[in-house]
C-alpha cells in the first residue's frame, strides 16, 4: 500500500508541476492531488485521512468550478462585443466598433485572469 501511495503522490506532484501557473489550474491540480491522497488513504482503511483530504479536495474543486464559470461568462461577453464590432464595422462606424473590440479584449483578459 505504501507503493500505491507513493505512486499516487508522485503522479499528483508531476501533474501539479506540469500545470500552468494560473489559479484555476492550480485549484484543479490541488483538487486532484488531495483526491488521490484520499483514495490512497481509503484503500489503506484510514477513514480519518480520507476525510481530511476529501474535504480539502472539495474546497479546491469548488474554487476551480467557480473560476471556470467566471471565465466562461467573460468569454461570452467578449463574443457579444466582437459581434457588435463586426456589425458596426459593416456600417462604417469605426469608432463604435473600436469601443466594442476594446471591451472584448478586456473580457478576454478577465477570462484568463489578467
Amino acid at each position: 500500500m505504501k507503493l500505491k501511495l507513493t505512486a499516487l503522490l508522485m503522479g499528483a506532484l508531476a501533474l501539479g508541476l506540469s500545470a500552468q501557473v494560473n489559479a484555476t489550474e492550480h485549484h484543479t491540480a490541488q483538487a486532484l492531488e488531495h483526491s488521490a491522497m484520499a483514495t490512497a488513504h481509503g484503500q489503506d482503511g484510514h477513514a480519518d485521512q480520507l476525510l481530511k483530504h476529501a474535504e480539502e479536495g472539495l474546497k479546491h474543486a469548488e474554487a476551480a468550478e467557480k473560476e471556470h464559470a467566471e471565465a466562461h461568462v467573460h468569454m461570452t461577453d467578449a463574443i457579444k462585443h466582437l459581434k457588435e464590432a463586426i456589425d458596426h464595422a459593416k456600417k462604417g462606424h469605426a469608432d463604435v466598433g473600436t469601443q466594442h473590440t476594446e471591451e472584448a479584449m478586456k473580457h478576454m483578459r478577465q477570462s484568463i485572469g489578467q
